[in-house]
């Protein structure tokens, strides 16, 4: 792969010793559980019937003696129910797209916002970008928090901005040539669809200024990741967030130490805890991540289940820990004939076929009390029938193998897939139906 990135100079507010970081954490976190306990009623209530009150909170391990907080909570308290502060003092909402039920919303005050802000700058430095970088932001714009919070993050930073938000991929493309980003922040989804656009106009992806592209939103495989590094030319990097923290930033991928992102625990505390039992487990076993604010005003979070699952260890480069990608979310979860089988396993079998396009769609159905998988795929223009009956063969097999499951295989015509313009839709669940 040809390296089109710079040496990155260390941001100086991640620079802290482990007894600092605990200091920090510990006056941090409990004055978080005051605040919480004091200003938002849903808490005092919730930890009265649970017979805990914050003073019951010494040392960081003292959280687990609180109770989860869940995205049903938010829901219950639809719209600010969970805020802490005055709605005089929220300068910015923002909510999920509320497609399974309510939305949950999210305030922030002006400080949240600064907060916000520096942490996704200290992301980007960290991962090789800097002041004199065009960042070109394809993430959606509006309630959802990737495309502002991108954006104020790299003013932060000294970059400039372009704010494309997503859709008008032809444009996209126009302007990343013409205006010559040096860093994309985009799902890495929809990056394939600005990929195989400048592919369409005959451009060749690594010969653009990109050299660094922070993708996240959504479950991704190191199999796209590859892909999307071969075909640009470019460092991917992983960053994490959910609106009920904050937004993106509150985990990232550091260019010189690769492989997992660091979660910037200055400012949101990490646990993980059995994806069945909720009881915690030590570092180094995978299970679902617990993250609690340490620094948010507007909306404290105690506790609060991600859903995501993933590990948690020291890191080398930070005295940070470090959290493996995440790669499934106990919600994305399918179980197919008694089978556990997440999105992510499936494209990572996929992508490393090289007759197939990387855009595909799992359709599940009901042949009376049968389940049936079908994998709607398209293949690339060039393949030849037998290589195509060849590679659906192979692909059946892996997926049997690897993962205890028979699947049902579909080609579609190209562009007969539905492209994303922001978070993939992967699954189409259509057995209750």
């Amino acid at each position: 792969m040809e390296n089109k990135r710079k040496t990155v100079s260390y941001y100086p507010k991640v620079l802290v010793s482990k007894d600092e970081l605990l200091d920090l954490q510990t006056r941090r976190m409990k004055h978080t559980l005051l605040r919480a306990y004091s200003f938002v009623p849903y808490y005092k209530k919730k930890w009265d019937d649970h017979g805990v009150h914050p003073d019951d909170f010494t040392f960081l391990e003292d959280i687990k003696k609180f109770p989860f907080t869940t995205k049903e909570d938010l829901r219950v308290n639809y719209p600010f129910g969970m805020f802490a502060n005055p709605m005089s003092d929220i300068v910015r909402l923002h909510a999920s797209s509320g497609t399974t039920g309510k939305p949950t919303v999210v305030g922030y005050t002006r400080k949240d916002i600064a907060t916000w802000s520096d942490l996704v700058a200290r992301s980007l430095r960290l991962g090789g970008i800097g002041k004199g970088d065009m960042v070109h932001i394809s993430y959606g714009y509006g309630l959802f928090t990737g495309g502002l919070g991108a954006h104020y993050g790299a003013e932060k930073l000294g970059c400039t901005v372009v704010p494309a938000s997503g859709g008008f991929t032809d444009k996209q493309v126009t302007l990343i040539t013409d205006f010559k980003a040096t860093a994309i922040m985009v799902t890495p989804s929809y990056m394939l669809n600005i990929i195989e656009e400048m592919e369409r106009r005959g451009i060749d992806p690594k010969e653009t200024a990109l050299k660094v592209g922070i993708f996240g939103a959504e479950p991704w495989s190191m199999e796209m990741k590859r892909k999307i590094e071969e075909k640009v030319g470019i460092d991917a990097l992983d960053i994490y967030g959910l609106s009920e923290m904050m937004g993106p930033g509150v985990a990232c991928e550091v260019l010189e130490d690769r492989g997992d992102m660091y979660v910037w625990e200055d400012h949101f505390y990490p646990e993980i805890v059995d994806k069945d039992t909720f009881k915690p487990i030590q570092d180094g076993n995978e299970g679902e991540l617990i993250l609690t604010t340490l620094t948010k005003e507007a909306l404290p979070i105690i506790r609060y289940r991600t859903k995501d699952l993933s590990t948690l260890y020291n890191g080398d480069l930070l005295n940070m820990r470090k959290m493996k990608r995440i790669h499934a979310r106990t919600d994305d979860m399918m179980i197919v004939r008694g089978v556990n089988v997440f999105p992510s396993q499936i494209e990572e079998i996929l992508l490393k076929i090289d007759t197939f396009s990387p855009h595909y769609q799992i359709i599940l159905s009901r042949t009376g009390n049968m389940d049936d998988l079908t994998i709607n795929i398209e293949t690339k223009t060039n393949a030849s029938e037998n290589s195509i009956k060849e590679s659906i063969n192979i692909l059946k097999h892996r997926i049997k193998s690897g993962i205890g499951v028979s699947v049902k295989v579909s080609i579609k015509a190209y562009g007969e897939v539905p492209r994303s313009e922001g978070k993939a839709k992967r699954v189409v669940d259509n057995r209750n139906l």
